[in-house]
This record gives C-alpha cells, structure tokens and sequence, in this order.
C-alpha cells in the first residue's frame, strides 16, 4: 500500500515538471505568457495603457526592429551576426531621400537604397566568409563606415521636403490599422513559413548546427552565408527606407543603436549566439517583449537612459539563462 501511495505521489510531480521544461523549451509560449504578465500589470498600473492610440504608436515604432530582426534571427541561426544594421538602416534613409530630392523616381530611389543595403550585406558576408574576418569585427567596421557615408553626405543634417506620394506607406491606413504594421506582419509570416519548409533555410540551420557536417553533406556552406547576409542588409535597408517614408525625412542619425535592441530580441526569441537554432515568430516575440517593456518604462516616466541600462541587462539576462538551459540539456 505504502508503494502505491509513493507511485502516486510521483505521477503528478513528473507531469508537472514536464510541463514545465516544455513551456520552457517552447520560447514562444513563455515569451506568450511574459508579455501578458506585462500587459496585465500595466493595465492596472496606467489605464492609458490599453489605448488604441497607445498601441498604433507601439505597433508602429516597432515595426522597423521587427523587420531588421528577421535578418538578423536567420544569421545567428547559421552562426553568424551583424552589428550595421542600424548604421545601413540609416544610410538607406539617407540615400533614398537624396535620389528624391535631385529628381529620381520613388520606385527608382527606393530600389537603389535596396541595393545598397544588400551591398553592404555582400561585403560583410564576402569578409566573414572568404577573408575569414570575424563577424565582430567585420561588421562593426561596416556599421561605422555606413554610419560615416550617412553623415558625410547630410553634413548630420537631415533632408526633408520629400515628395507626399512617398509618405503613402508610412503613413495610410487600412481598415485602421497602418499599412507600416500589415507590410511588417506580412514580412513575419512568409519569412517564418520560409524558414520552416524551405530547404534553402533549413541549410541555414545545419551550417550553424555544425558547419564540418553541413559542408561534408554538399551544403555550398559560404553562398548560403553571403545570402543571409545579403538579406540581412536589404532587411535593414528596407526599415530605412520605411522609416524615411513614415517621417518624411531622410536621417543619418536614425537607428542608433538599435542593433543592440535586435540582438536583444532575437536571442530572447530563442535564437542562439551559438548558431542553429532560432524562429522568425520567436524573434518577433522578442521584439514585442522588448518594445512592451520600453513604452511601459516611458510610460511610468523612467528616464531613457535607464531604459538603455535596462535593454542592457535584459540581453545579459537572456543570453545567460539560454546558456543555463541548453547547458541543462546537455
């Protein structure tokens, strides 16, 4: 009888700690319930919160991160990363203002910034993977020379006067909510589809898995770097180009330090510095988590800078507890 009592105490532990490593496990569930604790608690803490103003303004301050941090979620996961983002987020918001503002097309100007900022991403990925640059290194010196372009260009000034077409996207809405938000949630769900059913990201996650093993199984382990690096840049690019759209101005200074924030997000997604794993959804997540806790610490009329020192510690919290966890597992 004693035994069977033992037994059945057991039971319902090993249940729930199951269920608890698989909430763990799923990043997205606990980044789920993380976010609802926040929206709970700021609920009752300022009632303007849940505003709709409040969330348009969340929802489209966010979306240039959110669209940078599908770029960067699929370089971590094949082991690599880039710090330009912002500093090519920037470049492209000034370029593009510039062809417009000397009498090219919007179409023609938008394009061109793209190139660009795949550009850019070519030669972080030509670095990394044929002159054996460390990604830190390499793209830390692209994120100050795009940086430099943008403010010698602008002289730091930056350009107004743009065409009111080109304000359509940043600024319309459709059926209420703003076209700068559906372009982003559509960018989220097809990348995240992508990523999980197409075989060319797929070998982005065996190359960060264990690069040896992907290149002995054919996998062209430096085409599919520059590729996600190449993506990457336009990503960055692209959120420029919107940014310049919704403010109707080109800005050299634009997306400082905003890289920090993406590396952030992604790596509290579930993407690993490591490489190999990682979702777009669970990047996107993150970025959620890290805008939520931004407005709820405007809102509560904490200083910016602590905000900075709090972005800090929550990357150094989540890059910690990522190791503790795939530590476990191991």
């Amino acid at each position: 009888m004693s035994i069977a009592i033992k037994t059945n105490q057991r039971v319902p532990r090993t249940l729930l700690q199951r269920g608890l490593k698989a909430f763990i496990d799923v990043r997205e569930l606990t980044l789920l319930f993380m976010i609802a604790v926040i929206v709970i608690v700021m609920a009752n803490l300022n009632p303007y919160f849940l505003s709709f103003s409040n969330f348009r303004a969340l929802s489209v301050g966010m979306a240039p991160t959110a669209i940078i941090v599908i770029g960067m979620a699929i370089l971590l996961a094949s082991g690599g990363f880039d710090l330009s983002v912002g500093s090519v987020m920037a470049l492209s918001s000034t370029v593009v203002a510039m062809l417009m503002l000397a009498g090219y097309s919007i179409p023609v100007a938008v394009f061109c910034s793209l190139v660009l900022g795949a550009a850019v991403g070519f030669c972080n990925g030509l670095m990394v993977t044929s002159l054996g640059i460390n990604p830190l290194i390499a793209t830390l010196g692209t994120m100050s020379i795009a940086r430099g372009i943008a403010l010698v260009l602008t002289e730091g000034f930056s350009l107004s006067s743009l065409p009111a077409e080109f304000g359509w996207i940043g600024k319309s809405s459709i059926a209420g909510i703003p076209a700068l938000v559906l372009l982003t949630l559509v960018l989220i769900l097809v990348f995240d589809l992508a990523v999980r059913h197409t075989r060319f990201f797929r070998q982005v996650y065996f190359i960060g898995a264990n690069e040896k093993a992907a290149m002995l199984s054919g996998i062209h382990v430096s085409r599919v770097r520059i590729i996600a690096y190449v993506l990457t840049g336009a990503l960055a690019a692209l959120a420029g180009v919107l940014l310049a759209s919704r403010l109707m101005s080109g800005t050299p200074t634009a997306g400082n330090g905003i890289e920090l924030q993406v590396l952030a997000a992604a790596v509290i997604g579930g993407a690993s510095l490591r490489g190999g794993e990682g979702t777009i959804l669970g990047a996107f997540l993150g970025v959620v988590f890290v805008a939520l806790i931004n407005n709820s610490m405007t809102m509560l009329a904490v200083s910016i800078y602590w905000q900075m020192i709090v972005i800090g510690a929550v990357l150094v919290c989540a890059v910690a507890l990522d190791m503790l966890i795939r530590g476990r597992r191991g």
